[in-house]
């Protein structure tokens, strides 16, 4: 009568707690005591299949481990889980599974464990995790930067693949009438191992008319493949092949809004025989990319900016002049960031058949501000160099232009050289110039190593920094075969490290590929640091002197 009455508060009890419980016998048996505690019924294994089944595939393998693990050790386990539920084959919910292990007096072990619906509490955790991987997106220097942050913020929790196409020009809702073509460029790509690479991508690729859809409604989509996997319609021909190949189970597609306007697609895909995404995982999507409009409207705003004062730059830095017996080969390279533009300019003017002036510089700031302050102390000094005329001192013009632009509008700081080139009778070319804070020229001989002219120190201050200072001219000549080389400190300043050992570098460098005898633009070319380490504008002017024609 005890063991009657302990059985049914045993079943009261079970059937009360919000939690599936379950038994696993030492054979593997799973038994279900009680299965209250789950929104929606978990599939249950038949004859041939077995509770491993139920797992979803992508947490499968460490699933196996960790109950593997578990076992062999007979120790407890607490993990949430993905399990397949009854009667979808696609459908799968998060479950909070704890096991521990009991030994009977045999020494055999069974595991006595519950089972949680644990669906909310996932999705809230990994919408907290996600949006912190979304922190690094403000931080972007460009949209390929924030669009790559966002991809791998998604792959391979809740996504294998990602592509987000930038839509050109922008698209605002209902602004392109249904079934015009819809340009747009591949920005940046997230992929799970083992699945193809995208193909690539011309200029002129236009998205399907499902895409084209998504972007004018500005709404999500949601896809789910069948068998036989995407349909032979609605998508893009490179698309559809690529999706094939990954064995594609579902797509979602979500417009990325910024102003009103759709800025970028993002397509996402599981692939594999992975379960489609579903509605919650859409809407999880949704959370996140949701969080790119903010810091994507900052950076295309830093890109504006960046390409107003690039166009504005661009415009001063004029081709140089052809001079018989020299040859002239110029680069300018902008930062590599959106937020930064520079004031590095260069400049060379014809003063005569027999003459020519060269200037160089850097105005302080990396902004549209520095930009528009180049542009008026490069006119400045080219107006004030050409009146000047060959016989002028490079000094007197830069204090001259050191007076105008302190009185005009005063920057913050001015480093620059401006030297005059005058033709010897006897052959070669004599230097004359002036240095105000800026980094030494380097003439690189034919026939002997290359060195700064009048080593690293003798330097003038920079302008706008001091008043009445009597500046000094150097003189040096330039002999047949001879280069010489102006550029700015971004060529020679990178951060963390010692601007005499870049100097030495530089210089060494430039021995080593003269001595293959190359053109003067490779040359200067081949003087640019790796595309990684450029953190400033770099601006460089370089002339060789060579018989007369």
């Amino acid at each position: 009568m005890n063991e009657e009455r302990l059985l049914k508060r045993y079943q009261a009890l079970m059937g009360a707690v919000p939690q599936s419980v379950w038994v696993m016998s030492p054979g593997g048996v799973v038994t279900v005591l009680s299965g209250g505690g789950i929104a929606e019924r978990l599939w249950t294994p038949g004859a041939d299949t077995s509770w491993m089944d139920a797992v979803h595939p992508k947490d499968r393998d460490w699933f196996r481990r960790a109950w593997r693990r578990a076992t062999q050790q007979r120790s407890p386990l607490d993990t949430i889980v993905r399990v397949r539920l009854d009667g979808a084959a696609d459908r799968f919910r998060h479950v909070k599974i704890i096991a521990a292990p009991v030994v009977d007096e045999v020494g055999e072990v069974e595991f006595v464990g519950t089972a949680t619906d644990a669906e909310e509490h996932w999705r809230t955790r990994m919408r907290e995790k996600l949006l912190a991987r979304m922190a690094a997106v403000p931080a972007a220097r460009d949209l390929s930067e924030a669009f790559l942050t966002t991809a791998a913020a998604v792959v391979p929790e809740l996504a294998d693949a990602v592509a987000i196409f930038r839509v050109e020009e922008g698209v605002q809702a209902g602004g392109r009438p249904s079934g015009a073509p819809a340009a747009a460029s591949p920005e940046r790509v997230g992929l799970a191992p083992g699945l193809p690479s995208l193909p690539p991508l011309d200029s002129g690729f236009l998205l399907g008319p499902v895409a084209r859809r998504a972007i004018e409604s500005q709404e999500a989509r949601l896809l789910v493949f069948g068998p036989d996997g995407p349909p032979g319609e609605g998508l893009s021909d490179v698309s559809l092949r690529w999706l094939r190949e990954a064995h594609a189970t579902g797509m979602a597609l979500l417009p990325v809004v910024v102003d009103g306007r759709t800025v970028a697609l993002a397509t996402i895909a599981t692939c594999r025989g992975n379960p489609p995404p579903d509605e919650a995982d859409l809407s999880l999507l949704r959370d996140v990319f949701q969080q790119m409009s903010g810091p994507l409207r900052r950076t295309m705003e830093l890109q504006s900016i960046r390409g107003t004062a690039l166009a504005l730059q661009q415009s001063f830095l004029a081709p140089p002049p052809s001079i018989d017996g020299l040859t002239i080969s110029a680069l300018y390279h902008p930062a590599d960031s959106a937020a930064e533009v520079g004031g590095d300019w260069y400049d060379a003017v014809r003063l005569s058949a027999d003459a020519l002036a060269l200037s160089i510089g850097d105005i302080a700031g990396h902004d549209l501000d520095a930009a528009t302050a180049m542009g008026r102390v490069n006119s400045i000094l080219r107006g004030l160099a050409y009146d000047s005329g060959p016989a002028a001192s490079p000094a007197v013009t830069l204090s001259r232009l050191d007076r105008i632009v302190q009185a005009l509008d005063s920057p913050s700081m001015v480093t620059a050289v401006h030297a005059v080139m005058r033709r010897q009778p006897h052959g070669g070319w004599h230097i004359a110039l002036s240095n105000a804070g800026h980094p030494p020229p380097l003439l690189i001989p034919a026939d002997a190593p290359s060195h700064y002219l009048h080593g690293l120190t003798a330097q003038d201050p920079p302008l706008c920094v001091t008043d009445s200072f009597l500046r000094t001219t150097h003189h040096a000549d330039l002999r047949e075969g001879d280069t010489l080389m102006f550029y700015t400190d971004g060529l020679v300043e990178t951060p963390d490290t010692d601007i005499g050992d870049n100097l030495r570098r530089l210089r060494e460098r430039a021995d080593a590929l003269a001595r293959r005898s190359p053109p003067l633009s490779s040359l200067i070319r081949g003087l640019l640091p790796p595309l990684h380490h450029r953190r400033d504008d770099i601006a460089i002017i370089a002339l060789q002197a060579h018989p007369d024609a």
